[in-house]
């Protein structure tokens, strides 16, 4: 089974750069920034910006058995790739998410990821950040990603549906600095507010002037 990794992104940076030197060969970088990149050894397709078409359009280049979806901003921890392999083997039916955990300290970040848990658990909601890893069988009969310029991961999961969808143990860090740079209890209010709006049937783009 071959798995591509695919990741959007506005910039190719010093952190892409290091999470890209730990990645296999397969991967697929989708830039939706202004300026248009070339990067030794790896495929990137320059497009505009929208994290759905980003994805999506990254999804359609994809060769692999198995699609990794990776924001650029997120860090890979030790014993990643067995998990996938593992739950290839095992769940080859399912798509599976990681544990979330930011790259900060204190009491707020700790509260935000128990309410992850929360709510992966109560709602089966993961967070974008959480990376997903979906069998191309599986991402095609569902539709796969849709063109929405916001809340693209909470559309696709509800596709998966709770049956069919892991949230695993094995932990993925992801960047607070959108956190610390707004604060946590407004970001937090805010990221609520706009699932809220969506599903209520607010257009995403609409949506999107308040993220």
């Amino acid at each position: 089974m071959s798995i591509t990794i695919i990741i959007p992104t506005l910039k190719l940076d010093d952190e892409l750069k290091e999470i890209l030197s730990i990645l296999p060969d397969d991967v697929i970088i989708v830039n939706g920034g202004p300026e248009s990149y070339s990067f030794k050894d790896r495929t990137i397709i320059n497009t505009n910006p929208g994290r759905g078409l980003q994805l999506k359009t990254g999804a359609q280049f994809a060769t692999g058995d198995w699609l990794f979806f990776l924001h650029s901003d997120c860090t890979l921890t030790k014993g990643w790739m067995k998990v996938l392999v593992d739950h290839i083997q095992k769940h080859p039916d399912k798509a599976f998410v990681f544990r979330l955990r930011f790259d900060d300290d204190g009491f707020f970040p700790r509260l935000l990821e128990y309410w992850v848990r929360f709510r992966c658990w109560l709602f089966a909601l993961p967070y974008g950040d959480q990376g997903l890893f979906i069998s191309r069988a599986l991402y095609d009969e569902i539709g796969g990603f849709n063109d929405m310029p916001l809340m693209e991961d909470v559309d696709i999961i509800k596709r998966i549906g709770r049956l069919r969808l892991r949230i695993g143990k094995h932990v993925i860090i992801t960047s607070a600095e959108k956190y610390n740079k707004y604060g946590y209890l407004f970001r937090m209010l805010r990221n609520g507010f706009c699932l809220l709006l969506y599903k209520l049937g607010v257009d995403p783009a609409t949506i999107r002037k308040i993220y």
